[in-house]
């Protein structure tokens, strides 16, 4: 986020980027399976810190999302009412994001819409029969397609799901709450009352070529909470992907070094200005 972090000094901010639990300098054990809840405490903390040290600019935080983070702003607003401004970079809605992602991912890899309909109900069955507490043998017996895709066996380093990895991440799904219509996993129940108690001002930025969260109904979303108290200010970037970067397709498995060399793998034309001139029109930028 070098060239983000030059924007906002430019524009007269300081910025704030931590290390997350058990990288770099931070103690602790990072947990990749961590909860957006206690990411938000990350966040909170680190936000104390900084007053306790009474850093210049304290006083006014705002704060920059990405993706994950579309979930752990807001809780921390929710805990933090005095926070200036959140800038909302590709957030998604209350759910999980994975089914959006292969459904998404396997169109961009031309696949038809009947391939794509027998592989998602296969994955989403066995996803269901894990959640559930079934047995590794009846998630292969559900997914005899899906387990011999090639993006799926790209993203799994070769091979599908194994039989450790199975019952290690059924354990994590212990718990947790899913939604009936769709079967996926809910990260933040009573998401849209979160948005809704919102009272700072937002921004929101989406590419329309993410094929990793599902934008239109992360905008639709934010528009019924946030939008309704006249806060939030959205844009679109039409070539933007999930990194809000010009692009081809938006697919997870497009390099950014092959479209640098195609001239693409830039932030997107009015990404940058657009933060700019919001965070003037509030006064936080000279």
């Amino acid at each position: 986020y070098e060239d983000l972090r030059s924007m906002f000094l430019k524009s007269g901010l300081a910025v704030m980027v931590y290390d997350k639990a058990g990288c770099g300098k931070s103690e602790g054990t990072f947990d990749y399976n961590q909860s957006v809840q206690n990411s938000s405490l990350e966040v909170l903390a680190a936000i104390n810190e900084l007053r306790e040290q009474k850093v210049s600019g304290a006083d006014q935080i705002g704060l920059w999302s990405h993706s994950r983070g579309g979930w752990i702003a807001p809780l921390v607003i929710h805990e933090d009412p005095s926070i200036a401004y959140w800038i909302s970079a590709s957030g998604p809605d209350h759910l999980e994001t994975i089914g959006y992602f292969f459904e998404a991912n396997w169109r961009v890899q031309g696949r038809t819409e009947e391939e794509i309909e027998l592989l998602y109900a296969e994955w989403l069955a066995g996803f269901t029969i894990q959640r559930k507490g079934g047995t590794y043998e009846e998630y292969l017996a559900a997914s005899p397609t899906v387990k011999k895709d090639s993006m799926m066996l790209a993203l799994r380093g070769g091979k599908f799901n194994t039989e450790e990895k199975f019952y290690s991440f059924q354990k994590v799904l212990e718990g947790e709450s899913f939604d009936e219509e769709t079967g996926l996993t809910i990260i933040v129940p009573d998401f849209a009352e979160v948005l809704s108690g919102i009272t700072c001002p937002v921004l929101a930025v989406f590419g329309e070529k993410d094929s990793q969260v599902h934008w239109q109904r992360s905008l639709a979303l934010y528009q019924k909470t946030i939008g309704e108290n006249d806060l939030l200010t959205y844009m679109t970037l039409p070539d933007g992907n999930h990194f809000l970067l010009s692009c081809e397709t938006g697919g997870y498995l497009e390099k950014i070094s092959e479209l640098r060399e195609r001239g693409l793998g830039q932030p997107c034309e009015g990404y940058y200005p657009k933060i700019q001139s919001w965070l003037s029109s509030l006064g936080y930028s000279h």
